[in-house]
């Protein structure tokens, strides 16, 4: 099965989007290539901008701190793990403390010279490239075992929001129910009557060569399915098509 996310909110996007920032630079930061290593410094200024643009940082501790006082609740209850729940709300009150005590997300990287000015140059098509800037170049000549120790330095201050982001996904995401559904003609739609939903999770055959092009707000869900010609232009589906979803508050 293949899953498909849509974000009823700006919050929700913006998460999203870095949590596939943050997976993209987890993977070329590994040892390897120097070019696996450009993604990877491209890919830590793309946070960079992403975490400018909005206040990540507060709404994830909002986030942190509405789901604790929920957990929080559910000490002593009788159907609950206590140790899983004792060991979460740890994990919360960590990550929390980390976020707080380290003042503006990703600081230290705008205070490093040489990372601002190759940012400035990565903004232009080509402008890393050994002519523009050859201190880079000679970076990226440099031992693997010395690059992966500055990018792991480079990263570091950005882990804190990361872990905050699992948190409050993993949340969101275990907090909805998968069920069956059935898109009659390749169309779905429910009615949700104002109730505050905040990520729609969509499960499709990944042998069927569909996908769902999604619409959604407070009233209502409208899932699409579609596949792709030979010139991957979508095309709507005109069948029955059976897939799971879970609404997530």
């Amino acid at each position: 099965m293949i899953l498909y996310e849509y974000p009823f909110n700006e919050r929700i996007r913006a998460y999203l989007r870095l949590e596939y920032l943050f997976d993209r630079l987890f993977f070329f930061a590994r040892p390897g290539d120097p070019k696996n290593h450009q993604i990877a410094v491209g890919t830590i200024f793309d946070i960079l901008d992403a975490i400018e643009r909005t206040d990540v940082k507060s709404s994830v501790l909002q986030d942190i701190e509405r789901q604790r006082l929920q957990l929080v609740a559910l000490r002593d209850h009788p159907s609950v793990a206590q140790d899983a729940l004792e060991g979460m709300l740890r994990d919360m009150e960590k990550t929390s403390a980390s976020l707080v005590s380290q003042g503006k997300t990703g600081q230290p990287l705008r205070e490093n010279e040489w990372l601002v000015s190759l940012r400035g140059r990565l903004a232009v098509p080509g402008g890393g490239t050994q002519i523009e800037m050859p201190s880079y170049y000679a970076w990226q000549q440099k031992p693997e075992a010395v690059r992966c120790a500055d990018l792991k330095s480079w990263i570091e201050p950005l882990l804190p929001l990361h872990e905050g982001l699992q948190i409050g996904l993993r949340l969101l995401r275990e907090s909805g129910r998968r069920v069956q559904a059935v898109a009659e003609q390749g169309t779905y739609q429910q009615m949700l009557a104002g109730k505050a939903h905040q990520l729609l999770r969509v499960w499709v055959d990944g042998e069927s060569g569909i996908f769902p092009e999604i619409s959604a707000n407070k009233y209502m869900i409208w899932i699409r399915f579609s596949t792709q010609d030979g010139e991957l232009k979508p095309q709507q589906v005109g069948r029955d098509i059976r897939f799971e979803m879970s609404l997530c508050a």
